[in-house]
């Protein structure tokens, strides 16, 4: 080295490991919670293994590197492969109105939605129009979508129904 300049030494492991957190930050960034659900655990984890595999091609480590593409190539297409065998729940934010005097019974309220393959969570009481309106507003569970408009035709015809409403959470 001539006289009055300087070199720098970069220290690779303190330089991976600095690149890591930061990957690590931009990962967390994707996760998202929707209602019951997470969303972008996969993305956040392929980001950062991508930048763990960038980092043993910059330093030349092309064996580790290359196997490294094939485990994470192969972990991700088998869990693709395995999630879409697997039976997913289907959320749903479910509102009825009856007239006061008309309400149907909790418990046959309940009958009724699992009749249709649906589970009841946080069910709450509502009165409203002045308390002429008797409403229930639950969030439901299935395993089969299909449950929604089978549902939703038997609430049609059902006379004591005002008004109700399904709405899909996290779709």
């Amino acid at each position: 080295i001539p006289h009055g300049t300087s070199r720098v030494v970069v220290d690779p492991t303190r330089m991976a490991q600095g690149i890591m957190t930061g990957i690590g930050f931009l990962g967390a960034g994707v996760i998202m919670k929707e209602g019951l659900a997470v969303r972008g655990l996969t993305t956040a984890a392929s980001i950062w293994v991508t930048s763990a595999i960038g980092i043993l091609f910059g330093i030349g480590f092309w064996i580790p590197a290359m196997l490294a593409v094939a485990a994470t190539l192969g972990t991700l297409s088998s869990f693709r492969w395995i999630e879409s065998r697997m039976p997913t729940e289907f959320y749903a934010q479910f509102r009825v109105q009856f007239r006061r005097a008309d309400a149907m019974p909790e418990k046959a309220l309940r009958e009724l939605v699992k009749q249709y393959g649906f589970s009841v969570a946080n069910l709450n009481y509502v009165l409203t129009k002045d308390g002429e309106r008797f409403e229930y507003r639950m969030v439901l569970r299935t395993l089969d979508q299909s449950n929604t408009p089978r549902l939703a035709d038997h609430l049609g015809k059902e006379p004591a129904v005002v008004e109700f409403r399904i709405a899909p959470i996290g779709s």
